[in-house]
């Protein structure tokens, strides 16, 4: 399946993230600015320009974006900035992504200030320059071909002050904490804004899961530079690791999640099974079983690995009844595998291919062998059985 080996990146924000971090990182791991204007001259908004340049932190290498506009003050409401993307001749794709984090930020922005989305003024984060960092940051995702963000945690100051419209805030900014509210972080000494409100909505709405770096082999990577200088001396610079997701093949570290449904309706089960499978768990199952008080009820186990072990264990507590999961980390071993293509008289089916000290075996994918069996009215099994005959007689199906 392309989904075992789709491009993803990884977020390393050792120094937090912000907007133009985002996308200094995407320019620095190889997209090019003249590839990025194009998207963002589709936008229709006069009055801003882009510029990037190399600078060193720590002896590091990395780019620098900036965005000049010549509007001040720059309030919006979250209508004006769906108007704005409506009318634009962005890519359908693009244009929803960057509604959604204006979208996201708006309800956090509400939330703290204790009102309702729409009425919000976004103030800076309405400003174009946020605007083309937002956008500029999800086109860019698109043209490089990213189709999965994995984030780390991300740091917080434990104190200071940062100052906005509304006047003095405390830091971390309470935006910022709404909107990273569910996700891994943790404090550093530091009395300096990491984390602002458009690199946390750019997170909480884009990446897919938060943890360590998931396996990958890696292609490229680049660093965006922040324009704060920290107090410590620290480079302030956010890591993009982009690669392609590896395939499992030897020893690895896995989480197993499980919990114990005695109150739960399992006509919901192929529902919650699809969604667990489709937002990166490796293997699932439900099992009957006899429960206290004499109750039948069925034990839900599941397999993760880090990357995405939290955002599976939060589907699991939305989706069911669950009220509690226990979880605890082991080893596995898999076989060398691939995804191939088979042709059979009726068409094309994927089929994994895997390796042993044995030889190879081959097993097609059951929803393929379906969909054609079902579309030539033929029996299923008469379809295995010419795959079969189709793989004995070609062993070395090329992959």
């Amino acid at each position: 399946m392309s989904s075992l080996r789709r491009k993803i990146c990884f977020l390393d924000c050792f120094s937090g993230i912000s907007g133009n971090m985002f996308l200094g990182a995407l320019l620095n791991a190889g997209l090019s600015q003249e590839t990025l204007l194009a998207p963002l001259n589709q936008l229709k908004l006069p009055g801003w320009k882009l510029t990037s340049s190399l600078c060193s932190a720590s002896g590091l290498q990395a780019t620098l974006v900036q965005v000049e506009v010549d509007e001040t003050g720059g309030h919006r409401h979250l209508s004006d900035i769906r108007t704005i993307l409506e009318q634009s001749e962005l890519d359908p794709l693009i244009r929803e992504r960057s509604l959604a984090v204006f979208t996201r930020l708006a309800e956090a922005e509400a939330h703290v200030h204790g009102t309702t989305p729409e009425k919000i003024h976004f103030h800076e984060v309405g400003a174009l320059d946020a605007i083309i960092d937002i956008v500029g940051v999800v086109a860019g995702l698109d043209l490089l071909g990213i189709e999965e963000v994995i984030c780390s945690p991300l740091p917080l100051p434990h104190g200071g002050w940062v100052h906005c419209q509304h006047g003095d805030i405390p830091l971390p900014a309470p935006a910022v904490c709404e909107l990273l509210k569910g996700f891994p972080v943790y404090g550093v000494k530091l009395q300096q804004e990491l984390v602002t409100p458009t690199g946390a909505a750019l997170v909480a709405e884009l990446s897919k899961s938060f943890g360590p770096m998931p396996p990958m082999t890696l292609e490229q990577t680049g660093y965006g530079a922040g324009s704060m200088q920290r107090q410590d001396g620290r480079p302030n610079l956010l890591r993009l690791m982009m690669g392609r997701k590896q395939v499992a093949e030897e020893a690895q570290q896995v989480e197993v999640i499980e919990t114990h449904l005695d109150d739960w309706n399992p006509e919901l089960w192929p529902h919650v099974a699809a969604k667990l499978m489709e937002e990166g768990a490796l293997d699932i199952s439900l099992t009957p079983m006899q429960m206290k008080k004499g109750r039948p009820g069925f034990l839900l186990c599941l397999l993760a690995d880090p990357a995405h072990a939290m955002h599976l264990k939060n589907i699991i507590l939305s989706e069911t009844s669950a009220i509690g999961l226990r979880f605890h980390t082991v080893q596995r071993m898999t076989l060398p595998r691939t995804i191939i293509e088979l042709t059979t008289p009726w068409g094309t089916v994927r089929a994994k291919k895997v390796r042993s000290s044995r030889g190879i075996r081959i097993t097609p994918e059951y929803e393929d062998c379906v969909k054609l069996a079902e579309h030539h009215n033929i029996p299923l099994q008469t379809m295995y059985t010419a795959i079969a005959q189709r793989t004995q007689q070609h062993p070395d199906t090329p992959e």
